[in-house]
């Protein structure tokens, strides 16, 4: 089976952990895809769902206390490492919040925040994105509400010193700020930078006013992530009514805008395939970004225990591979790729196998 066949699959259908949870905690959650682990397969790092009831039915295991082979079925496959838990998890702030409360390790070299653990849409369902959970984690006592310009700066630089940390990703929940919370986070961005040498994407939804791009890249933002989500209008009042209310056509004037400060190729948008997009609706979308100089990072949906779409099936394997291939072979011919991101999840690309299928 190729690497590309396989980190396919195991997005798709989840591991499941027989005996033991190791390495660094797995995200439970909290904002953007999560119930994920981070799982390093023959030299590759990706995130996988490991905490959900995909996982628990996978064919795919991870198993005895001293196995390092991935299994099918019963039958080692590949072998199969987990990063370690970092080391700036084990230290506090002066005001002894916990490291990891503030910003976490995805992958095995990118640091993670939500600044901002509240949105104005999140505890109303009749407008809460059906697939979030970033309310959870804070329920949970696993995060704070609002992460500090200066506790972000103290926790970016130990990440950095202690384990190698080589870029930032900032999201936030949508505040009920007309700049949708790029104020914020161009703010935590400068405190940042202040103290260490980081590449820095912020993702935050298009704000009022297309001149907080300039701001954003002002402040020491290097990349930019504006995330769609889901594409068809039925599908997004379905699945986040909402944020429905932003329509495309708005979007796009703001990836135009934000090309134009960022750079080609220096703006993202997540794409969640699987909540009821056709295949066709996703890869025409893909074609468009493209051609505007935006990376359209295809991710699997995970359904989230807690959620409303708990229960709702992911893609299959071949739904997504097919997708891969058609929009890997787009970027390659566009000359995009993911590496050259300066900083962000299509930079890591851990949560898709979109970026295995670029240099096909």
């Amino acid at each position: 089976m190729s690497k590309q066949k396989l980190i396919t699959e195991l997005q798709s259908q989840g591991l499941k952990l027989i005996d033991r949870d190791t390495g660094a905690a797995g995200r439970k959650g909290g904002a953007g895809p999560s119930d994920h682990k981070a799982v390093t397969i023959d030299g590759t790092t990706v995130m996988i769902p490991v905490y959900n009831g995909v996982a628990a039915e996978s064919p795919y295991t991870v198993g005895e206390y001293y196995d390092t082979s991935l299994r099918k079925n019963g039958r080692a496959i590949a072998s199969i490492a987990f990063p370690q838990q970092p080391k700036f998890y084990s230290l506090k702030t002066a005001d002894g919040i916990p490291y990891s409360q503030i910003a976490l390790l995805h992958s095995h070299n990118v640091l993670a925040t939500t600044v901002l653990q509240t949105c104005i849409r999140y505890s109303n369902r009749n407008t809460a994105c059906q697939f979030c959970a970033i309310g959870q984690s804070l329920e949970a006592g696993k995060t704070i509400a609002q992460k500090t310009p200066q506790q972000l700066a103290e926790v970016a630089e130990a990440a950095v010193r202690l384990d190698g940390i080589e870029h930032l990703v900032m999201t936030t929940g949508t505040p009920n700020t007309t700049d949708r919370g790029a104020a914020y986070l161009s703010e935590c961005a400068q405190a940042v930078k202040a103290r260490v040498n980081l590449p820095i994407q912020a993702q935050c939804e298009p704000p009022n006013d297309f001149v907080w791009f300039e701001k954003m890249k002002a402040a020491g933002i290097d990349s930019l992530g504006m995330h769609l989500e889901v594409l068809e209008p039925k599908v997004r009042d379905r699945i986040m009514p909402g944020k429905a209310k932003v329509s495309l056509d708005y979007y796009f004037q703001a990836f135009e805008a934000a090309v134009k400060v960022f750079g080609w190729g220096q703006v993202s948008t997540y794409i969640l395939a699987g909540l009821g997009d056709s295949m066709d609706t996703i890869v025409n979308t893909c074609d468009r970004l493209i051609k505007l100089g935006v990376y359209p990072f295809v991710v699997p949906f995970v359904p989230i225990m807690g959620t409303p779409l708990v229960n709702h099936k992911p893609p299959s394997s071949e739904f997504m591979y097919a997708i891969y291939e058609q929009v890997g072979a787009m970027l390659r011919k566009a000359g995009m790729f993911s590496q050259d991101i300066k900083a962000g999840c299509a930079k890591c690309g851990a949560c898709s196998a979109l970026s295995a299928f670029e240099t096909l």
